[in-house]
């Protein structure tokens, strides 16, 4: 079982990487369409993103599907710390608290 817990996680933590390239493209200006969604960062990122939907079916096998929020909601943590390390983002007391309700309300509903 703690392989396919390890393997959600991965998968959470593949999706979160996957959400900054995608901010690393909307930030870069383009000249039309295609370039705007054909180039790497947003093929990466959708590329990733395939991956980590495999990697959630693979969890699956192994995991009942009420586990699955717990373990989901802690892409909002990783993109939270993620954002602060390659974009130096500042965590303000409100987003911090944001986060914290997330994860609190799916440990509760859990519960």
């Amino acid at each position: 079982m703690t392989g396919y817990v390890f393997l959600l996680v991965a998968s959470v933590a593949v999706a979160s990487v996957s959400q900054l390239l995608l901010k690393v493209s909307a930030d870069r200006p383009h000249r039309g369409f295609w370039r705007e969604y054909g180039n790497p960062w947003t093929l990466g990122a959708y590329g990733l993103l395939f991956c980590s939907t495999l990697l959630t079916v693979a969890a699956f096998r192994g995991l009942a599907f009420k586990n699955a929020p717990v373990i989901e909601s802690l892409g909002y943590l990783f993109v939270l710390i993620l954002s602060r390390v390659f974009f130096r983002e500042k965590i303000t007391r409100r987003k911090l608290a944001g986060n914290l309700l997330i994860v609190a309300g799916v440990l509760i509903f859990y519960i």
